[in-house]
């Protein structure tokens, strides 16, 4: 263990040890795994532990025999005045770059049909038939390597496989959706909530963003946190019974919004983040036959004597194996967020759960624990992650040492976490019915700095260590030759200077909590 110490440095000989499963210190190929994993492209450039679907590539083609599904499409504009811009009247905005915003007040297809046979592309893979176990229905193709996807465009590629489904619905609130966002994390996820002997109860997940302006217009993209919902449909696909799919609305902000003012990948962005009311489809009832027969196989008039439609009587169904739609949202969450659990060879790293604001407090105090914050202007579990070129603070947190096992494991074992909206944090402020919150939201504010601030708390709120990303981000990117005389130093070794100098912060907070706490 000295030699190793030696060797690796402390954090380095952390993250060897949070891989050493047996503590026998060596690292055997399945425990070397998790790293592998981390620096290595599968050629579907699928992310880490997740099997990307086999039969992605599969054309679907509608079944002309099969029950038909009526959606309705709903859509409540977005609300300009929620947007950060709208305080100063958008000033210095070129009108034109708000152009498609403004004029989108409906859906494109108010209502449409679709073949039951289309919604198999929901079904799970045969390899995923378990409860709560999650699969790619649009497996990621961004990582670490790939970077970002180009902001100059104004026409989504061409669907192929799963996508087409996905795109179609999509256009029904817009014309351009591009179910590849620009960054992680992209894709769409599922599982199976529940189970009966000819149904499946299906969660997911989709990221998707559309382009809202057209050429001579420059770029607007108009990217939703997430789309989810679930359907409910036969095993082999031939009925629906239910399908819903919306963008929740019960948080104060829920779409991105960024806008180009020139023609090049180099030219200036602007961003901001407002509210979208609704935005949902939704099934008016079950999958009904195409065509109806009678008890000889003779083709009937789907209508009866009077005219009227011919009234459809649906079995009841009995489920057999059922998990909350909460659980099924957490582990959707977490196949798109890694940085919400532990690495998959890391007993030392349990889930990391980031509770809501006072919670964390009141654990905290519970637990005699410190409070590791974030505070951000977008947010850290959906796409609202403050995407400044070139790749957001919240994005590059979440994809790089939130999702580390040496501070998963740090912040599993002194710290309760939690990350907050600025916005919401400022009407907790001023919360008359809660005046010690609202004093635990002011201590946060007076220390904050756009875009995202991270912070060390106290259980009463005291901050006692605190850090810009973008500091910390200008920090991490130095070689570790370079920063004399910087707030961080790194040790030698193996290690991930982010992930070096997180934990570094931390430690600090820490220390600094000590002295404190000694007052």
């Amino acid at each position: 263990q000295e030699a190793g110490l030696h060797s690796l440095g402390h954090e380095g000989f952390f993250l060897f040890s949070s891989l050493d499963t047996d503590r026998d210190l060596f690292l055997s190929p399945e425990e070397f795994k998790p790293i592998v994993e981390k620096l290595t492209v599968t050629t579907t450039l699928c992310p880490p532990g997740i099997s990307p679907p086999s039969e992605f590539e599969e054309e679907f083609s509608p079944d002309p025999n099969a029950e038909t599904l009526t959606l309705e499409a709903r859509f409540q504009p977005l609300l300009m005045d929620s947007m950060t811009k709208s305080k100063d009247g958008f000033l210095g905005v070129s009108h034109r770059s708000l152009n498609g915003l403004r004029s989108w007040t409906a859906p494109a297809i108010s209502s449409a049909v679709y073949s039951a046979s289309q919604f198999r592309a929901f079904l799970p893979p045969k390899n995923k038939l378990d409860i709560g176990d999650p699969w790619w229905i649009i497996p990621s193709e961004l990582n670490i390597f790939t970077g970002y996807l180009s902001n100059n465009r104004y026409h989504p590629p061409p669907p192929r496989g799963k996508e087409v489904i996905i795109q179609s619905l999509l256009s029904m609130f817009h014309p351009r959706p591009f179910i590849k966002t620009r960054f992680a994390a992209q894709g769409a996820v599922a599982c199976i909530r529940a189970a009966s002997d000819f149904y499946y109860d299906i969660a997911f997940r989709i990221h998707a963003e559309f382009q809202l302006n057209e050429v001579p217009d420059f770029p607007f993209w108009f990217t939703p946190g997430q789309f989810t919902g679930n359907i409910v449909l036969a095993k082999d696909s031939s009925h629906v019974r239910e399908f819903h799919l919306y963008v929740p609305n019960d948080r104060s902000l829920n779409v991105d919004m960024e806008w180009l003012y020139g023609a090049s990948e180099s030219s200036n962005m602007e961003v901001d983040i407002g509210f979208l009311p609704q935005m949902e489809l939704e099934a008016m009832g079950p999958s009904i036959p195409s065509f109806v027969q009678d008890e000889n196989g003779n083709v009937i008039d789907s209508r009866n004597a009077g005219g009227e439609p011919i009234q459809f009587v649906f079995e009841e169904i009995h489920w057999q194996q059922v998990i909350s739609w909460e659980e099924a949202a957490r582990r959707l969450e977490i196949t798109l967020y890694p940085f919400k659990k532990a690495g998959n060879a890391c007993p030392l790293c349990p889930q990391v759960s980031y509770l809501p604001f006072a919670e964390a407090f009141d654990r905290a105090k519970a637990e005699k624990k410190l409070v590791h914050s974030i505070l951000l202007w977008g947010a850290l579990d959906d796409q609202r992650a403050l995407p400044l070129p070139p790749a957001g603070s919240g994005r590059t947190l979440r994809e790089t040492v939130l999702e580390s096992s040496p501070v998963l494991a740090l912040l599993n074992q002194s710290f309760v976490s939690s990350w907050s909206l600025v916005k919401e944090l400022e009407e907790l402020q001023t919360d008359s019915q809660r005046p010690d919150v609202g004093q635990l939201a002011s201590l946060h504010l007076e220390k904050y700095n756009f875009p995202v601030e991270m912070m060390v708390c106290l259980p009463n709120g005291t901050v006692v260590h605190h850090i810009n990303a973008n500091y910390f981000l200008d920090e991490t990117s130095m070689k570790p030759e370079e920063p004399e005389g910087t707030m961080f130093s790194f040790t030698e070794g193996f290690e991930d200077p982010s992930t070096a100098t997180y934990i570094r912060f931390l430690k600090e907070g820490m220390e600094k909590a000590k002295e404190y706490l000694e007052q």
